[in-house]
This record gives C-alpha cells, structure tokens and sequence, in this order.
C-alpha cells in the first residue's frame, strides 16, 4: 500500500457518514485532478518562517473564521478579514518590534469536529451541522444530510478566497501606507481604533524618515500571507496531496499549514498517519488532558528528524488551567532537544454557554489564558511563539467584554457565527495591543 493511503486502515475520527462511499471516491478522483491551491515552494518558504518562531526569532499570528461558509466566499467578507489580520499585524510587528508570521484561518476552514455526532431541537433529532463542506447549516433532514458534492464546492471556494488573498496582498492594498485607510470606518466609534489610528500616526513618521533617508524596502508593499485550516476530512486532504516536481515528495496542496485537532490526534489514529507521511508544517491541538509524554510521543511520530519549523504545537488549556498544566509539557519538551514552536489558542478552552442560550466567551479569560501562556514561557525562559485566534472583521455580538463593552444581554444583535463564537475587530485589535505589551515584557 502506498504510504500515503495507509491511514486507511486505521480508525479515523469525527468523519462524516456518507451516505454513498461510491460518490465520495467519484468527488475524491475529481479533486485529485484539479489543480494545487497552493505550491511545495511556498510550503517549504512557510516551514523557514516557522523554524525562526521556533528558535525564538520571529511570532505568529494565527486567525480567521471559526468555521468558512460558501457564502463567505466574497470579496467583501474576504477583505475585512484580511484588514483585520493585517491591522494585528501591524500592531505587533510595531509596538512588539518582532517579525509576525501572519497565518489566515482561511480557503480551507470549512469543516468541523463535533461533540456530539446529532443535534436535537424540540424533540426533533438531526445529524450536527459538520461544517460546509459536509453539510448545512438549516435544520431540516435535508440541509443536515452529508453531501460528498459539498467538497468539490469547498475547493472551490476555498480557490476563490485565495485569489482575493493573493490580490489584496499583493496588490497594493497590504502596502504599509495603507495603514490609515485600513481604519477609516470605525476609527471614531471603536477604542480599539483609536488607538491604533495613534499607532498609524508613528508609522506614517516612520515611514517619512525611512523615504528622506532614501529607504523603500520591498517588505513595506505587499505581506506574505498563508492559508491553513484543520486536516480534519481525510477523503479530501489525501485527494489534494501532490507529488513535488522538484523533490519527489509529497505535499497537501490545499493549505500552506494543517493542523490535527484535539479530538483527532491519536497516536494510532488515521490523522497522525496521513499527517506523518506529507511535507507542510503541520501543528498539533494540545488540551488540558495532554500529557509531556503525549507531546513528546508525537513528535517521534510527527518529526523524528528534528526539523525546525516541522512541528507547531497549538495549546488550547483554558484560562484556568494553562498555569499549571503547560510547564512540564515546555519543559520536557525543551530537554528533549526538539524545536518546536508553541502556539496560544485562547479560545477553545474557554467556551460558556450564556442564560440566553448563546455559546459565548469573555474576552477577559482570553486575554488571561494568553497571559498565562506568556507567564510559562517566561519563567521557564522559552519562546511564546504566537497566538491563534478566532475573529472576524464584522462587527458581530459574538464574545462578550472588550474595550467597547460587549455584555450577554447584546449577543443576540449580531451572532453570526456558524459554530463558535469569534472575537470582532475591536475585540481583536485589543487582544493585539495587549499581547504586544506581554511580549515586549519577555524580552
């Protein structure tokens, strides 16, 4: 058996049950015949990147939709996106002086892990909404039924929002001195966007200087942007893996960067196989449960070589426990001699259910989990690597607390999300100023 299908073999978990296996081969030979969404070359360009987070030279900056939607496959929805992004980025880069490798949670974050495999409403029991590229969001039999057609329509919507990426970052809109017209539409109204309009101010001088001094780096005109999403339905991942021209290796060519999640990262499990055999830099979902041995027994299987920038590992702890349950992962890992880069996932740990019913997160336990995150790092003299977020660039009602309050009576004026509840863009520009001030305290 070719290596690359001998995750096939083994249990693979939170898969959809496709109601004809026979269809799901006919869309996975479809896919295999279209081309890469993105190329070896810049796979390998992003795993440099990530191999100087790991040594402690650069930062990450992780983020996007919870979950994509088709219908979020716009220039618009793309564009506000990308603005916010590009603004955290800016924020770091400026006030943490650290280069930001900037990771969209975009063109691919079209499918999720469930809980539980059905959802009941007024006694009435369907299959749980997987995400697009499984089935709908409606709740009827029809729009919950796995649909093997959905994930021709993820790739190409996944295809459209990479175009828009590469145009907007390439283009002249990423150009620094863009930084004031990024902001002009809630600069007034948001304490986030006053501050960074402040920020803006600084740069525009710095940018004078650099001009008078005769100084125009390339750097300043467009960003290196990468898409990434979790490899979580196999069927179309091993459909989307390519063998190099140049290396005769293989790569996932439908993101720069996969990662396996919490619920899907068995040792002897179907995602930790596929995930071993391609070349991208991968990252690993590591909770409250994770053991040192647990994270050192998957780098054996994810990174035998040692290879810097190979393995990202994304802790996701919870505000309450990232204290006391991250150190003997950094420690041993660290005496292991690997070079691994560590993420802070804030998000997932700190999920609540509001009396109103709302799935929701304070921004305060946010911030706190990434305060702790940063507290480890520092007594334990290790790199804080970076932050991986959920956040949108719409105004939503979404997560509660934040500079301009958010609280749980407002949840309902603008819940949007399609699964979990994401930072809006004041709420993200907050979190970014404040993990500038936790890094600059590191160094």
């Amino acid at each position: 058996m070719d290596l690359l299908d001998s995750w096939r073999t083994l249990p693979a978990a939170q898969q959809p049950e496709w109601p004809d296996p026979a269809q799901v081969h006919g869309v996975a030979d479809q896919l295999a015949k279209l081309p890469p969404l993105v190329f070896a070359g810049e796979c390998d360009q992003l795993r440099t990147r990530l191999a100087a987070v790991a040594r402690g030279e650069a930062f990450v900056l992780q983020g996007g939709d919870c979950a994509e939607t088709f219908s979020g496959a716009t220039a618009d929805d793309v564009r506000n996106k990308l603005k916010t992004l590009l603004q955290m980025s800016v924020v770091l880069t400026y006030a943490a002086s650290v280069p930001v490798v900037k990771i969209g949670r975009m063109a691919g974050q079209f499918a999720k892990p469930r809980s539980k495999p059905f959802e009941v409403r007024d006694g009435v029991e369907l299959p749980a909404y997987r995400g697009d590229m499984v089935n709908g969001f409606g709740f009827t039999a029809e729009e919950r039924a796995p649909d093997p057609g959905r994930l021709l329509r993820a790739y190409h919507a996944a295809a459209v929002t990479l175009n828009l990426c590469r145009a907007f970052t390439q283009g002249g809109y990423a150009d620094l001195r863009q930084v004031h017209a990024w902001n002009h539409d809630f600069v007034s109204t948001s304490p986030a966007g006053r501050r960074y309009e402040r920020l803006a101010g600084e740069i525009d001088r710095a940018l004078a200087f650099m001009n008078a001094a005769g100084a125009d780096p390339e750097e300043f005109h467009r960003v290196e942007l990468y898409s990434s999403h979790e490899a979580l339905l196999l069927d179309y991942e091993r459909a989307l893996t390519r063998i190099d021209s140049r290396s005769g290796l293989p790569y996932d060519v439908s993101a720069h960067f996969l990662w396996i999640g919490e619920r899907t990262r068995q040792l002897d499990g179907a995602h930790v196989e596929f995930m071993r055999h391609i070349r991208n830099p991968i990252g690993v979902k590591l909770g409250p449960t994770t053991t040192a041995e647990d994270a050192l027994a998957l780098i054996d299987k994810l990174d035998p070589q040692r290879e810097p920038g190979r393995l990202t590992f994304v802790v996701r702890m919870g505000a309450g426990r990232v204290r006391d349950n991250l150190p003997p992962l950094v420690e041993k890992v660290t005496a292991s001699g690997a070079q691994v880069a560590w993420i802070c996932d804030p998000m997932h740990g700190n999920t609540f259910e509001a009396p109103s019913g709302y799935k929701t997160r304070r921004f305060d336990d946010v911030l706190d989990e990434v305060a702790g995150f940063f507290d480890v790092h520092r007594a334990l003299g290790t790199h804080p690597g970076g932050v991986h977020i959920e956040f949108t660039g719409d105004d939503v009602t979404e997560c509660v607390g934040g500079g301009h309050e958010i609280v749980e009576d407002d949840l309902h004026q603008r819940y949007e999300t399609a699964c979990d509840p994401r930072l809006n863009r004041g709420q993200a520009l907050d979190l970014a100023f404040m993990v500038a001030e936790m890094y600059r305290t590191t160094k």
